[in-house]
Order: structure tokens, then C-alpha cells, then sequence
């Protein structure tokens, strides 16, 4: 697994895609943390940016490495190669690379304005864990839709239509949600209806750790009852590591049981 892994890594590492990716990061890096005099506002603008962004990017790179390297994986196949090594190293591959563009081309910019602004290090490193944690179960999400799917044209739309669900569809109805059934005790609600969607999940852990949870009014109070707890984000951790655990467990079942 580890020599399909580095292939992978290193495949990705030589496509152009890969370095627009880290390019883009590195000047968005630059510009919202040297231009702007708030830190708390450059963060916001970078989590509302990398948790639509990044999920979108481990999506579609996900389905794309899966479709375009199918003939090689095909033969790989036919070699003495379990079949779970094959498609978790080209899953890590993929998901590791996007991180690391992701991780170096915000951590650049940061390593020069930490040396003014050290106490921001806590509220950076969480958007940079999350953002990884994101393309971690968005790359896995994707690789498990292209198993399921042989038609290239059906594995992108899911993917897509996943991924437009988990970020815009998904706030909607349970805003809705809240709306309909304001008369009743919605706290347990709101806390499972969050961590039922990682992107959800990942907002509100940064929101609490900037201290802005009260523009979140009610619901705001009582995200910060329980995920600002030490309690709370052991256990947001804990389910964002089963949003990539479950995928990845269930890529093992098809790549076992699917036939090529």
C-alpha cells in the first residue's frame, strides 16, 4: 500500500492542478493576513472559503484520480496486490496531497506573520485541521461514489450533488427545521443535526474558538455550552475522524466485493 500510496502522492505532485491549488492558498494567505489589521476577520474569511472550497476540491479531485486511473488500477489488479492497498493508497495519495497544498500554502504566510502575531497560532492551527480533516472525508466520500458508480457521467454528479448538498441544501432545511419546531426543546437537536454534517461541525468549532458564538444567538449559546467544552471537542474530534473512518471502511467493503 505504502509504494501505490507514494505513486499517488507523487502522481498528483506533478499536475499542474496541484500547484494552482497551493498557489491559490499562498495568495490568499498573503493577502488576508497582511492586509488586514483583524485577525478574527482574515480566519472568518479563510473558514468560509476552505470549508466550500476544500470539500468541493477533494471531491472532484477524488472522482477524477478514480475515473483516470481506472486502466492502471485495472492493472494493478491483475498483479499479486490486495485490492483494499490498491484503492486506500490511491485514496491517501490523493487526500494527503490536497492537504499538504493546503497546509503549506496557508502555513507559509502564516510562519512570517506569527513572528508579530504568536498568540493567533491556536485559532490558525484549528482552520488548518479542519480544512484537513474535510479533505480527508470529502476524498473518501468521493472514491466511495466512483466504486459504486462504473458510468463516469452518474460518479460526478453524485459527487457533486453530495457535495452541494452537505454545503447549501443541507443548512437549509435544518434551518428549516428549527423554524418549524421552535415551540419545542431543540438543543439535543441542533447538537446532532451539527454534527451530522462535518462542514457544519467544522464552522462552529472555529466560530467558538473565535469567541463570536453570540451572533449565533440562542443556538450560538448552546453550541458553546457544549463544544466549548474540553468534553465537546473530544467528541466533535472523535466524529469528524468517523466521517473518515466509515468511508474508508466502506471503500474496503466494494473494492473487495466489486468486479472489474
Amino acid at each position: 500500500m505504502i509504494k501505490i500510496l507514494k505513486y499517488s502522492f507523487y502522481d498528483l505532485m506533478r499536475s499542474r492542478w496541484s500547484y494552482v491549488y497551493f498557489a491559490f492558498y499562498l495568495l490568499l494567505g498573503v493577502v488576508l493576513l497582511f492586509l488586514n489589521n483583524d485577525l478574527s476577520k482574515a480566519v472568518i474569511t479563510l473558514m468560509n472559503v476552505i470549508i466550500v472550497l476544500v470539500p468541493l476540491i477533494g471531491t472532484i479531485f477524488g472522482v477524477m484520480y478514480y475515473y483516470n486511473s481506472k486502466e492502471f488500477t485495472e492493472l494493478l489488479l491483475a498483479q499479486p496486490v490486495k485490492r483494499t492497498s490498491i484503492f486506500l493508497g490511491q485514496y491517501l495519495g490523493v487526500a494527503l496531497s490536497l492537504s499538504m497544498s493546503l497546509i503549506i500554502g496557508l502555513g507559509v504566510p502564516f510562519i512570517f506573520y506569527g513572528i508579530f502575531r504568536s498568540n493567533a497560532i491556536w485559532d490558525f492551527s484549528l482552520l488548518l485541521i479542519t480544512g484537513t480533516f474535510l479533505t480527508l472525508i470529502f476524498t473518501a466520500l468521493a472514491f466511495m461514489i466512483a466504486l459504486s458508480n462504473e458510468n463516469k457521467i452518474k460518479g460526478f454528479g453524485y459527487a457533486i450533488l453530495l457535495w452541494l448538498f452537505m454545503a447549501v441544501i443541507y443548512d437549509g432545511i435544518f434551518l428549516m427545521s428549527l423554524i418549524a419546531f421552535e415551540e419545542y426543546p431543540l438543543d439535543s437537536f441542533s447538537l446532532i443535526g451539527t454534527m451530522a454534517n462535518p462542514i457544519d461541525l467544522s464552522r462552529v468549532l472555529i466560530l467558538l474558538k473565535l469567541d463570536i458564538s453570540a451572533l449565533l444567538g440562542y443556538t450560538g449559546a448552546v453550541f458553546q455550552k457544549f463544544f466549548g467544552t474540553s468534553f465537546g471537542v473530544i467528541i466533535s474530534i472523535v466524529m469528524l475522524l468517523l466521517w473518515v473512518v466509515i468511508p474508508t471502511w466502506i471503500i474496503q467493503r466494494k473494492a473487495k466485493r466489486k468486479d472489474f
